[in-house]
């Protein structure tokens, strides 16, 4: 099975290193992205934005034969849920990592410190306790010293979707942050941050408790349970 791996904000292809060879050694073909802008920290952030992203990963995915498995990190599932609406029919399975599907209108965050084109990653201070549990200080330093600007236009941008039969996309959510018991929780009550996912008609979930960034905290069983999406598709 080809798997399209697609990084959060200030990630690029290099993140999911640790992730991608168990996915290999269990016979896929894995293809990490480093989307527009992400290039280098020297690379331009201007006119780059939601659909920029969604674009990218459509254009990789028709390089592709058959249907393929999107991974989606964060800021990521809102960009492989673009996508998967823009070829329902070519995806197998959605896989969101402590994210989830951004339904039409809604933006990924646009409350985030903006320089210019671009959002820097911000000091650790200004997360969640939840976002850094486990990130150890050694990791913290390795992530800033990779981390790329974040193009504005991707953050900012609203999503616009027109094919619903992207609610037949088998999804699954790989919950870090919070259980899954209270993600059904917030779709029993009407959550609207819950209500594109909702909609989704076949949802697995699997809880992997960590922090937001499970490729660096929790590689090994990130891959486990990429693996096991998989096979629930296949």
């Amino acid at each position: 099975m080809d798997i399209i791996l697609v990084p959060g904000f200030w990630l690029d292809a290099s993140s999911w290193e640790e992730v991608t060879p168990p996915l290999v050694a269990a016979g896929h073909t894995v293809h990490p992205l480093t989307l527009p802008g992400l290039e280098s920290v020297d690379a331009s952030r201007a006119e780059i934005g939601l659909q920029t992203h969604i674009d990218a990963v459509v254009t990789t995915l028709d390089t592709l034969e058959g249907k393929v498995v999107l991974v989606g990190h964060s800021g990521g599932g809102a960009i492989i849920h673009g996508a998967a609406d823009a070829r329902p029919d070519r995806v197998a399975r959605a896989v969101y990592v402590d994210s989830g599907p951004l339904g039409e209108g809604g933006v990924i965050n646009d409350e985030l410190p903006e320089d210019g084109d671009e959002i820097p990653l911000p000091p650790w201070e200004a997360f969640e306790d939840e976002d850094l549990v486990d990130l150890t200080g050694e990791l913290r330093e390795a992530f800033r010293a990779r981390a790329i600007p974040q193009p504005k236009g991707v953050a900012f941008d609203q999503q616009h979707l027109k094919d619903v039969r992207r609610y037949d996309v088998p999804a699954t959510i790989i919950a870090c942050e919070f259980p899954s018991s209270l993600l059904r929780e917030w779709m029993e009550a009407g959550h609207p941050f819950t209500a594109e996912l909702a909609r989704i008609r076949n949802v697995d979930y699997i809880d992997l408790p960590t922090g937001h960034w499970p490729q660096f905290t929790r590689p090994r069983e990130l891959a486990d349970a990429i693996l096991s999406s998989v096979e629930g598709t296949t």
